[in-house]
């Protein structure tokens, strides 16, 4: 079963495809000729012209989102690194899941998704919990949480190599159903230990550099949680030069399925949009094993954690907005479907200085 799932891994690595230069140089002509002052839009400008390359066209034009919450549990947990229990894990699947007034799900993620439009999609992973049958639950648990990596490897590689494929699976699931910007997000109490820990043996860092308090821990656990990173690289257990090992030693089941939803969005040319710390630690792993990632991720914004923003100078991205969020979920990404879709409709709909008989600059 390993080398199945190693070669179909493979094979989705090996079908992505750097963004379409050609499309980003037509962009970039066209955007010099719209009726504004150049740079006008800012941001919005350049996000256009990655939006041309992912999408091969010069005037993009991305529809739906959907955003993936993929939920597990962490061993890590036991030395106390979180200021919730991790039966909260399982209590907020049921949350995203639940019927509301409003529609499905009363988490953040739910109620942000169904302003902008965007389709939830929820996944057991590894959840520590017998979770009911939902038809808005899909299980694809690999194992009841991970192991505890202060002590030794989370996941075996045949682990990571089935988290991964689910989450490409449902990606692929997600895009058939209409949608062009893929938000992966996540729910899992402690996973913001295994996510400092990618992130620095990854880039080489501090470990107190790139651990923050994730669900608002005090000063005393922010300090246990440093020493349980820091044991867990003292095991040796993985090398930067084998990023899948690093995930597999010191990661998560839903960090896993991430790398999986990230991978297929780009094997299909979908933008794939990050949310924060723990989605960041994924799209590290994922570079590291084939460059062309970079071309199809946007940073929504730079969250609250403090390694975050290593993560965002290291994959190359500049964050839309600065808001202090640290909840998860995928909500930062749901936030920025709107100006994602807002960047691709002023490079399609806008008129031109000769199409709008407006002067140009002198």
């Amino acid at each position: 079963m390993t080398q199945t799932r190693q070669t179909a891994f493979q094979t989705l690595i090996a079908s992505i495809q750097p963004a379409d230069a050609g499309a980003m140089q037509a962009a970039r002509e066209r955007q010099a000729q719209l009726t504004k002052p150049a740079g006008a839009l800012g941001l919005l400008e350049e996000l256009s012209v990655r939006l041309a390359g992912v999408f091969s066209s010069a005037t993009p034009d991305p529809r739906g989102a959907a955003v993936i919450v993929a939920a597990g549990d962490h061993g890590v947990v036991q030395e106390g690194v979180s200021a919730y229990p991790p039966e909260v894990t399982p209590a907020m699947v049921a949350n995203f899941t639940a019927n509301t007034p409003s529609g499905m799900g009363g988490a953040a993620v739910n109620a942000i998704a169904r302003t902008v439009g965007a389709r939830v999609y929820v996944a057991d992973v590894g959840v520590n919990a017998k979770l009911p049958a939902h038809p808005a639950l899909t299980s694809v648990k690999v194992r009841m949480g991970t192991r505890n990596l202060r002590l030794e490897s989370a996941m075996t590689r045949e682990e990571t190599f089935q988290a991964v494929l689910a989450g490409a699976d449902l990606a692929a699931q997600a895009i058939q159903e209409g949608a062009d910007l893929i938000v992966p997000g996540e729910m899992g109490i402690g996973n913001t230990t295994p996510a400092s820990a990618i992130t620095a043996r990854l880039l080489g860092l501090d470990v107190k550099d790139v651990t923050g308090r994730g669900t608002g821990v005090d000063d005393a656990t922010l300090e246990r949680k440093q020493r349980v990173i820091l044991d867990a690289l003292a095991r040796e257990g993985s090398v930067t030069s084998d990023p899948l090992g690093v995930l597999a030693d010191l990661g998560g089941l839903e960090i896993a399925f991430m790398l999986g939803v990230m991978l297929r969005a780009a094997s299909q040319r979908r933008a794939i949009v990050l949310d924060g710390f723990v989605e960041g630690s994924a799209a590290l792993v994922g570079v590291r094993l084939v460059p062309a990632l970079q071309d199809y991720l946007f940073a929504a914004g730079e969250c609250a954690e403090v390694g975050h923003a290593a993560q965002l100078s290291a994959l190359g991205l500049t964050p839309m907005f600065r808001l202090g969020l640290r909840l998860g979920e995928g909500t930062g990404g749901v936030l920025a479907v709107p100006l994602i879709q807002s960047a691709a409709a002023t490079l399609r709909e806008m008129r031109t200085f000769a199409e709008a008989s407006v002067p140009e600059r002198g």
